[in-house]
């Protein structure tokens, strides 16, 4: 900054009147009323320091008298006036600050160091910036949406604070050939994040590495080396659907749309389904999706509202040996189980009868089958068509007893009455 500007926050700091803000380039930079120009310089302009340094500064006025003399000097930092012991005179127009262990800034753009006259005119000012070198940025991960374009994220460093202005570039090459480019979007997913939108190619590899840089010095992460094919990644499905298996309470379908990013390119994909329900916070995933468009989630809690989503991994593209790279999960997709037509427990709706077949070795059994069959099927059409005829059967059945045991209990209370008259 030249002597005798100043950054907006030291500026601010004093609450001068409202005209002072409008009159000080004119006292700073322009000769006051009278014989002569009074203007000041501060030594060192600008510095640089590493925190923990200690700074040697001088605020030095140059004009014909009559004017201000150092007596009459006094300093601020960021606003706040710095107590009188750490100035000194060194003669009737330099005033002298000695300041150690210093901070890192407060600010990026650097502390506002003001001399001030002794009405609190301010004669000059400089930018004092204190603060630490870059590290290493590390743990830099790449992906891409369409196998044209390519973006990147890293970590700045192990403890990432400067307290300087920190300057990062992404820099990619082809690793046998080539120039070094230097990635221009960035922030585009976050605030240490580049992306490439185009020019890359295919079935090659590619190195990339970023750069920081500050005024106290530079660094460079590692080189990671990828081929585009490997990092393909998608947006996540759309048009997720869930909707109820007819009257099967402990159901629900779902159904999405395969990426259409890829529709053109020769990949496998496979899908992982999350549900939750509505109350709850944890999520319970389904890993054995395979490569299908839909899912039958089973076991589920009658009448319970889920909230659904899915993702996708396209792998295998042309060829490529990589797992591949989930994508995002999808919108949360919101349906509900229907409500069980058989009474909970202490609901007192129906009386349990003593050799109820549901208390039968052969009825054990059943439900064990059936439960081994839900847990190691979910997402397949094995045997589905035979436990949906049960289910129906089972509800239809559940249904037709609770009827003929209410009829049964109404007839017997009509005879526990007696005959009216």
């Amino acid at each position: 900054m030249p002597a005798g500007r100043l950054g907006p926050a030291a500026q601010s700091a004093r609450r001068p009147p409202p005209l002072l803000p409008l009159l000080l380039f004119c006292v700073l930079g322009a000769p006051r009323d009278g014989s002569g120009a009074h203007t000041a310089v501060i030594s060192p302009q600008d510095p640089t320091l590493l925190i923990g340094s200690s700074l040697q500064a001088t605020c030095s006025v140059h004009g014909d008298p009559p004017g201000p003399t150092a007596e009459g000097l006094y300093w601020t930092l960021n606003g706040h006036r710095l107590p009188p012991e750490l100035s000194r005179v060194l003669n009737a127009s330099t005033l002298a600050l000695a300041l150690a262990n210093l901070n890192g800034s407060r600010q990026q753009s650097g502390d506002n160091l003001v001399c001030h006259a002794r009405d609190g005119s301010i004669l000059a000012g400089s930018c004092l910036y204190v603060g630490l070198p870059p590290e290493k940025p590390f743990n830099i991960s790449c992906w891409s949406k369409n196998m044209k374009d390519l973006t990147c994220r890293w970590t700045p460093g192990a403890h990432g604070e400067t307290f300087l202005h920190t300057n990062y570039s992404l820099k990619y090459k082809l690793r046998w050939y080539g120039q070094d480019n230097t990635c221009e979007e960035y922030h585009t997913v976050g605030p240490h994040s580049c992306h490439i939108p185009k020019d890359l190619a295919l079935f090659t590899p590619y190195e990339i590495w970023v750069e920081a840089t500050n005024r106290l010095g530079s660094a460079r992460s590692d080189v990671l080396t990828l081929d585009i094919l490997d990092v393909v990644t998608t947006d996540p499905p759309p048009d997720v659907h869930v909707s109820r298996v007819g009257g099967l309470e402990d159901q629900l379908s779902v159904r999405w749309v395969s990426p259409p990013a890829l529709k053109d390119f020769l990949f496998q994909a496979k899908y992982q389904i999350r549900y939750r329900v509505e109350d709850s916070v944890d999520w319970k995933v389904v890993d054995d999706v395979s490569n299908q468009t839909s899912c039958r989630l089973a076991g589920l809690k009658p009448g319970t509202v889920y909230f659904v989503q899915v993702r996708c991994n396209p792998f295998g593209i042309y060829g490529s040996k990589k797992a591949g790279i989930w994508s995002e999960w999808s919108h949360p997709t919101a349906a509900s189980t229907p409500r069980s037509e058989r009474p909970g427990p202490g609901g007192g709706a129906c009386e349990q009868r003593g050799g109820e077949p549901s208390s039968g070795p052969v009825r054990r059994e059943l439900k064990q089958f059936l439960g081994w069959l839900k847990k190691h099927a979910y997402c397949s059409n094995l045997s589905f068509r035979l436990y949906d005829q049960w289910r129906a059967w089972m509800q239809k059945s559940h249904k037709t007893r609770n009827q003929d045991e209410g009829i049964l209990l109404s007839g017997r209370r009509s005879a526990a009455r007696g005959p009216t008259r």
